[in-house]
């Protein structure tokens, strides 16, 4: 996403304090009709080429409005607390380049640029270097107490973490987590292996069997939930292969199954396999979602807030070693498989959508992967380096801490940092974000990394 917020790149265009007629409503033009025009044409041409793969295409497409919407959540964040404590607020953008669509509303333009890759809110006087109107120098940025300035500069972090959390606690709340252990059946197997190593594989009545499976003989089916084995209850997975462990091969007992708000008692014969010790009834279980009540739903958003915030604090630290493999064959097995642009994380979203699983599962992953996008941008972008965020917190941090220890020495306020002096170093720090950032989405686009489901 980049760096977003107040500190974007500065428009090309003129803004509505430079000229523009604040009644002129939205605008329109050929070359927004073209640009608009060629954006449906590329979005229909895309369809059209990978019609096989529409699947992967809608996860491509749920991915950019995630992104869409997280961009617009960090830049309400800055408008909204700069509103609050009455800045001058010029423009409120989403993408960068040519714009697409404005319109103004009061003071302030809102509107969407042709590149979809962050957005900015304009805030007059966001430093010494600009130049501002003198009737308009008391709202502006720099003329406020720095206690609002941090928190407009923190608020677009904020907004991240926020969505992050909300999420994460739908993950818990509505979907809920997966828990293999259940006694629901899944499928039944069509036969009895004749070997360990037969039950292991992939298809394991191909290569010889003996005869049908157990649960195949005596009716059982996928989605009977198992509740009693010869007697003995069975509440989870664990369970049945408890209860089937004290019964003999060869017996037959009772099973009974809820099946369709009914209990039905079926006739089980437990065959052997060659080198099991448990008798073989021939089921799988079904992988269950259980819903957190609201406040464990809570628990669970902050305990994986903590851990995604270790885990991208722990990538970004692998990221400069990762940086030799990032187009080696075995890339995935790398460290250079654990770092991603926004082009591979839309890829894995495609592929999780494409992605044989149940419902929940491509919901839950999803949500998780935005939830950690939005975590790992929030914390990078409070990183202490210009331009970024971070870094210009740091700053107003910084001159506040030097007005305290002069007015401790009975010296007066020396004021706003020279920002000029730190242009140079902004403009390394852009240089290599860039650079990093360039080379992350080539290495997604030519050795990507597919997630294996």
């Amino acid at each position: 996403m980049g760096p977003t917020g107040p500190t974007g790149p500065a428009d090309p265009e003129p803004n509505g304090h430079n000229g523009h007629d604040h009644g002129s409503g939205p605008r329109t033009g050929r070359s927004q009709l073209g640009t608009w025009l060629l954006v449906g044409v590329a979005l229909v041409a895309l369809i059209v080429l990978e019609h096989d793969h529409l699947a992967f295409l809608l996860g491509i497409l749920i991915f950019i409005a995630a992104l869409l919407i997280s961009v617009m959540l960090h830049e309400l964040g800055h408008f909204l607390t700069a509103k609050k404590f009455h800045m001058r607020v010029t423009q409120f953008f989403i993408g960068f380049g040519t714009t697409l669509w404005s319109t103004f509303r009061g003071e302030t333009e809102y509107g969407v640029k042709a590149l979809w890759l962050g957005g900015f809110v304009k805030i007059s006087g966001m430093t010494s270097m600009e130049d501002v109107d003198v009737a308009d120098e008391p709202r502006s940025f720099r003329a406020k107490p720095g206690w609002q300035r941090i928190i407009v500069l923190s608020a677009g972090s904020f907004m991240h973490f926020v969505f992050a959390l909300l999420l994460l606690f739908v993950v818990a709340f509505a979907i809920g987590q997966a828990n293999p252990d259940s006694n629901l059946v899944s499928s039944i197997a069509p036969c009895v292996p004749d070997s360990v190593h037969a039950l292991d594989s992939a298809n394991p009545c191909t290569s010889g069997n003996l005869g049908k499976s157990p649960a195949e003989v005596a009716g059982m089916r996928a989605g009977d939930r198992i509740v009693s084995v010869a007697g003995r209850p069975v509440g989870s997975w664990n369970q049945l292969r408890a209860a089937l462990a004290r019964e003999p091969v060869g017996k037959t007992i009772p099973i009974v199954v809820r099946r369709g708000g009914h209990s039905v008692t079926l006739q089980v014969k437990l065959a052997k396999v060659p080198g099991r010790a448990v008798p073989y009834l021939g089921v799988e279980p079904a992988v269950v979602y259980q819903r957190s009540g609201f406040v464990s739903s809570w628990g669970y958003s902050g305990d994986q807030f903590a851990g995604i915030l270790t885990s991208s604090a722990s990538a970004l630290g692998k990221l400069p070693a990762a940086l030799p493999d990032l187009f080696a064959k075995n890339r995935s097995s790398t460290a250079a498989g654990q770092v991603s642009s926004v082009v591979g994380v839309g890829e894995v979203t495609g592929d999780v959508v494409q992605a044989a699983l149940p419902w929940q599962a491509k919901v839950s992953v999803v949500l998780l992967l935005i939830a950690s996008l939005n975590i790992f941008v929030g914390a990078f972008n409070l990183l202490p380096l210009l331009p970024l965020d971070g870094g210009h917190l740091a700053v107003v941090i910084f001159e506040r801490l030097r007005a305290w220890f002069n007015r401790l020495r009975g010296r007066p306020d020396p004021g706003l940092v020279d920002i000029q002096r730190l242009v140079p170093v902004s403009l390394v720090v852009f240089a290599v974000l860039v650079g990093l950032s360039t080379l992350l989405i080539a290495a997604d686009i030519f050795n990507p990394v597919h997630l294996q489901i």
